[in-house]
């Protein structure tokens, strides 16, 4: 965001305790001092309030980045979030873009109860007009974030407050990753396993488990859930004949429904068995960290789905 801001005088950053605390998870440590009130800016509790703001400022041509603490919270804004960013550009006739980064932490963050634990990928993707993306690591996100704020249309990005202390290489030069456009992170040929943001380490660790057993899973991590790069995803089914989708939202109307979906109208003739989910149980998050840890994907769930999917339950 710095490197942004340095470059581009438009963008600038707003929401609850970003200058005076440095944000909720000190995201924006530094930033008020060196870009000053104007750019940084606190605003009052009220989400709908400055998403709105943010809104008109990126109508008339500026780049902000709003932060929510939480995107629970983003749910009091579901009016100017879902009913006027996505829809200006077309319902102005081209007249007015949209501009704008909508960020923060998505998913259960570790006991925070069932209103601040909000998984909202699957219910505001749905929407046309907007995109949505989900990093994984650092580098992705330095790189994910980059590309969003330059992009012309209000773009979701999805974090989870669980992987902010997870270190890893962001290298100082310039450097964007494009929207719409998943990666391998573990090659394998056995079975497909496909998730976003923070699933992936769930995957992960599932991987090497499932290789002591000698299946070999390949992990593909789709960045960006809108757009969706389905293509990687069907090439890999092609290869392995088996697929398997692990996505922290509910089963219900989910973003694993969808890829599911659309694996099964692209890969009918080549599926030995059908998609096979792994989500969060349908039950609220709940307080109690142990019933909260198995409420959530986790490897061993991901090992049960991928040798059910394969035929080695």
């Amino acid at each position: 965001m710095s490197e942004e801001m340095r470059a581009d005088p438009r963008v600038f950053i707003m929401g609850e305790e970003v200058a005076q605390y440095n944000g909720a998870y000190k995201v924006t440590r530094g930033m008020l001092d060196e870009f000053g009130p104007q750019r940084v800016i606190d605003t009052p509790i009220s989400e709908s309030g400055f998403a709105g703001l943010g809104i008109g400022a990126a109508m008339m041509g500026l780049r902000p980045i709003i932060e929510f603490m939480s995107w629970s919270f983003s749910l009091v804004a579901a009016d100017p979030l879902l009913n006027n960013a996505p829809k200006m550009l077309y319902m102005s006739g081209g007249q007015f873009g949209c501009p704008i980064v909508f960020r923060g932490n998505d998913g259960a963050g570790g006991q925070l109860g069932s209103t601040h634990s909000w998984c909202v990928e699957s219910m505001y993707a749905s929407i046309p007009g907007l995109k949505m993306a989900m990093p994984f690591d650092a580098y992705d996100a330095k790189g994910l974030l980059k590309t969003a704020i330059r992009d012309d249309d209000p773009v979701f990005f999805l974090e989870s407050e669980r992987l902010l202390s997870i270190k890893g290489h962001v290298p100082e030069e310039e450097y964007t990753i494009p929207f719409g456009k998943a990666i391998i992170r573990r090659p394998g040929d056995d079975c497909t396993v496909v998730s976003f943001g923070r699933g992936l380490y769930f995957c992960l660790e599932a991987a090497e488990k499932l290789a002591t057993e000698g299946i070999e899973v390949e992990v593909i991590d789709g960045r960006t859930i809108r757009p969706l790069d389905i293509d990687t995803i069907v090439t890999s089914v092609k290869k392995t004949n088996y697929c398997v989708v692990v996505d922290q939202s509910w089963p219900f109307a989910s973003i694993g429904s969808e890829i599911a979906a659309q694996v099964h109208q692209y890969c009918f003739d080549d599926l030995d068995n059908h998609v096979i989910r792994v989500h969060s149980e349908d039950v609220p998050a709940p307080y109690a960290y142990n019933l909260e840890q198995e409420m959530l994907p986790n490897a061993r769930k991901i090992c049960e789905a991928v040798r059910a999917a394969t035929y080695n339950a």
